[in-house]
């Protein structure tokens, strides 16, 4: 079959967001075209915003049409995630409440946080709260609102409305993705509402996030690099490139 081009397009970027990320030379051979030509589709995908390039293939970027689950989430990058979920429980200092946000890393955060302290913790994360309930000196504030099937946490009106009653010592926040430029962003306008609202209560953030979510820019902004007191990621990040965020203020952790 003699694809356009923008129907070969379509194809790769189907394939990647269903399997997480795609391959050049089995695209070639399942497309039956040259790699030089898969090569051309992914950096037009890649102009367009729509995935990121890697040696030998690409990964779909979350945007305003495509989002990974949570139950996705928890099969991708998992050493690493926990790496950088230990490095954040370590940033907890003094601080007494604390926001943990929605998502995979943050949710290893909360089993990572300190069990021999009491700790006030607000997250509108279902399976978070879940994780922390069982603690003995943990006290959980569960937000309520509407509860998204795909992240298991809630937005909406109720949700920022109750973080909003709040002054927090730490909020440890999450993206779809992260940019010098654009900030942080996520592809749900409720759930970038939540997370600002997050930012705003919060006298200390900590952005935490795998190797993956630099660079790439989803559909809602929700914060900017310059807030941050801290960035937790791994060593996949290059140096010269956590070297650049630095620059905008946060002190850049690479584990």
């Amino acid at each position: 079959m003699n694809r356009t081009a923008e129907e070969r397009r379509r194809e790769i970027l189907r394939a990647a967001r269903t399997t997480g990320s795609v391959d050049v030379n089995a695209l070639a051979t399942t497309l039956g075209v040259a790699k030089e030509t898969v090569r051309r589709d992914l950096r037009t995908l890649e102009d367009h915003g729509l995935v990121r390039r890697t040696h030998g293939g690409a990964y779909p970027v979350e945007s305003a049409g495509f989002e990974t689950t949570l139950a996705f989430r928890a099969t991708s990058h998992v050493p690493e995630k926990r790496r950088i979920a230990s490095a954040a429980a370590e940033l907890l200092g003094d601080a007494e409440t604390v926001f943990v946000d929605e998502g995979f890393t943050p949710q290893l955060i909360a089993e990572a946080l300190p069990r021999d302290r009491p700790l006030t913790v607000v997250t509108a994360s279902l399976p978070v709260a879940g994780a922390l309930a069982a603690a003995g000196n943990a006290s959980v504030l569960l937000l309520g609102g509407r509860v998204r099937s795909g992240t298991l946490a809630t937005v909406d009106h109720w949700t920022t409305k109750m973080l909003a009653g709040f002054v927090l010592d730490l909020a440890y926040i999450g993206a779809n993705g992260i940019s010098r430029e654009h900030g942080l962003t996520t592809p749900d306008p409720a759930v970038g509402e939540v997370k600002a609202q997050a930012v705003r209560a919060a006298r200390r953030t900590v952005f935490v996030g795998a190797h993956t979510k630099f660079g790439a820019v989803s559909f809602c902004r929700f914060a900017e690099v310059g807030t941050l007191e801290a960035i937790v990621t791994s060593t996949l990040l290059p140096s010269a490139e956590a070297h650049r965020y630095s620059l905008l203020g946060p002190q850049v952790i690479r584990v």
